[in-house]
């Protein structure tokens, strides 16, 4: 598991970082950041031609087998990234194994998708499409005969990719998607409290954020995005009772990776909910007392839960009108 997560949270409670002498000790910001103006690769700017491509793509329905599912279907940029459902349902309203995980701020992560088999959200931008659940289109072929046949896009592709010699293919469709979901950036009030505002959080939510650091759940959910950076399995010290989903463990086969999820970044959870990889759970004050439970074998109290929940509501974010 990437940067060895269960010795980062052996370390946390050895230090006693679980203690809220330490909780109130402002350093503990440190280990959270605000977000970034956008998420473009390193040295690869995303230009507006690109970024206004991949918009359209995003919300074109004839990318998929039967033209009644694109990629906001699953992803609703309208109600903070995801569709709300327990698992996302395809053409034919086929439902899928897992929850759909916000877009928004996606991009960040280390990885994509639940068990983390896309190293970027270019990677990912072709996963649904060829899905047999999802979009279904059955070939690169089919995906760019659609987009050929379409009287707009052959010139955006070549406006925003001019120095290529084909510019209308099915990697620069995926890179299109992946410019524009790196705009997807919220920022909240806690970046404006991490930039000094102390008081752009309320009361009750300083509190909950002083709970979400006595019970270390910044062991996992810290840096700009609150988590998306690490593998961790999930009963790391209680088992988890749904056992069928196996995780990570399906793509690699290590007998180690199973119950391993990718860590799902904070942003936005107040409003992204049914939470978990199986959307098992609508509310998200037990979604906060199971992951205590369970990873770290914590009975939160109600008033712990209610806190933490309360300071959840301090990064929820608003999508620029621009990108909607």
């Amino acid at each position: 598991m990437l940067r060895s997560p269960l010795l980062f949270l052996a370390a946390l409670f050895a230090l006693g970082f679980a203690n809220s002498s330490f909780a109130q000790d402002a350093s503990l910001l440190k280990f959270f950041e605000p977000l970034p103006k956008t998420m473009d690769r390193e040295g690869a700017p995303s230009t507006p031609q690109q970024i206004a491509l991949g918009k359209k793509l995003f919300f074109d329905s004839r990318l998929s087998k039967d033209g009644t599912v694109s990629c906001n279907s699953c992803h609703g940029l309208d109600t903070f990234g995801v569709d709300g459902l327990p698992v996302s349902e395809g053409i034919g309203k086929q439902k899928g194994p897992r929850n759909a995980p916000t877009v928004l701020n996606a991009a960040g992560h280390f990885v994509q998708f639940w068990d983390g088999r896309a190293a970027d959200v270019e990677e990912q931008a072709k996963g649904p499409i060829l899905n047999p659940i999802e979009m279904g289109m059955e070939s690169v072929e089919d995906v760019l005969a659609v987009l050929t046949s379409d009287s707009d896009y052959p010139k955006l592709f070549a406006a925003a990719f001019p120095n290529d010699e084909s510019p209308l293919s099915w990697d620069n469709l995926a890179k299109a998607i992946g410019a524009f979901e790196r705009q997807l950036v919220t920022p909240s009030r806690w970046d404006k409290f991490l930039q000094g505002d102390k008081d752009a959080l309320t009361p009750l939510e300083k509190k909950g954020f002083q709970a979400f650091t006595d019970n270390a759940c910044f062991g996992c959910h810290s840096g700009p995005y609150l988590g998306g950076q690490m593998y961790m399995k999930l009963g790391l010290v209680k088992p988890w009772p749904n056992q069928e989903d196996l995780g990570r463990f399906e793509i690699t086969k290590e007998e180690g990776h199973k119950m391993v999820f990718k860590v799902p970044g904070l942003r936005n959870v107040t409003e992204t909910g049914p939470y978990f990889h199986d959307g098992s759970e609508e509310s998200l004050e037990e979604a906060v007392r199971l992951m205590a439970l369970h990873q770290s074998g914590r009975e939160l109290s109600p008033e712990d839960a209610k806190a933490i929940v309360a300071f959840l509501g301090s990064l929820t974010g608003e999508l620029p009108k621009s990108l909607k």
